[in-house]
């Protein structure tokens, strides 16, 4: 009987290290959201996470972390998607369902027109996202409260902290950024984000990875000169001068020296003793 040699062709080195390119990115992510949720203790035993899944790309690498985390974690806790079809024209309503029923995960798709609510209030030409934003969070806290969900997720990554921090700075007046976790103002919701460690850039190179079925936003993402554009525009620019710039501002979030700052609220300077020899100033 003759038998038929198999060839087994050795990958190129190009291959090798797209390979190996792509675990070191796999592990960063998770590596990187762990250590988020373990700082702020986002995630306790018994959760129920509602993970927010629009169809981009940092929502789809949410989920798709946290399911790992879930695996593996030494706490239980559930998951549950929940995507707003805030009925856009031209969206496919078929995409996240079809999906998430291939991944087997738990999932609810709430229907409301909010678009077209933002479309009558809001003047051509104008920002959209703010309005928007305020009607998808209403809708998404009602649903946490149907479906017993104690925790919410988001998919806001590092650069969109940054890029809100900068956006307050020049144009809000105040030192704000987006916090890793913040009870809502009623106090019946805790809203999560655990990639707000990770890049932008990162999670980008990771939906290319997974072959995520992205659907874009042609709401707020078609309007050109927003702000926020400006903001991370600007980030790109100084990380590319000065590579590691990102990065430390990102610490600097971590590390807030009140009494160094002018706010009266957050340190009473009042109540510092006069050192020697200040000089008394009499009424």
């Amino acid at each position: 009987m003759e038998t038929t040699a198999i060839r087994i062709h050795p990958r190129s080195t190009r291959e090798r290290k797209e390979t190996y390119e792509a675990g070191k990115l796999v592990k960063r992510l998770r590596r990187l959201a762990g250590e988020a949720i373990s700082d702020y203790g986002m995630i306790a035993d018994g959760d129920k996470v509602m993970v927010c899944l629009s169809g981009g790309k940092d929502s789809y690498a949410l989920l798709d972390v946290l399911m790992y985390l879930r695996a593996h974690a030494p706490i239980r806790f559930d998951i549950v998607a929940v995507n707003l079809d805030q009925k856009q024209p031209g969206f496919p309503a078929h995409v996240l369902p079809d999906y998430l029923t291939r991944l087997g995960v738990p999932f609810r798709i709430e229907e409301q027109d909010t678009y077209s609510t933002v479309k009558r209030l809001i003047p051509e030409g104008k920002t959209m996202c703010s309005l928007c934003s305020r009607l998808r969070r209403g809708v998404l806290y009602r649903v946490a409260g149907e479906l017993g969900a104690t925790k919410i997720a988001l998919g806001h990554h590092r650069d969109d902290g940054l890029e809100t921090f900068l956006l307050n700075l020049f144009y809000g007046g105040q030192l704000k950024a987006m916090p890793p976790k913040l009870r809502s103002d009623d106090g019946r919701h805790v809203v999560i984000r655990p990639l707000i460690y990770c890049e932008e850039r990162d999670l980008a190179a990771y939906a290319e990875l997974k072959q995520f079925p992205i659907i874009p936003c042609n709401l707020c993402g078609s309007q050109e000169n927003l702000k926020r554009n400006e903001m991370k525009a600007l980030l790109r620019e100084w990380e590319k001068r000065h590579p590691g710039r990102v990065e430390t501002m990102l610490n600097s979030l971590k590390h807030v020296r009140a009494s160094h700052l002018l706010d009266r609220d957050a340190f009473d300077f009042t109540k510092l003793p006069p050192s020697r020899g200040a000089i008394q100033l009499n009424d």
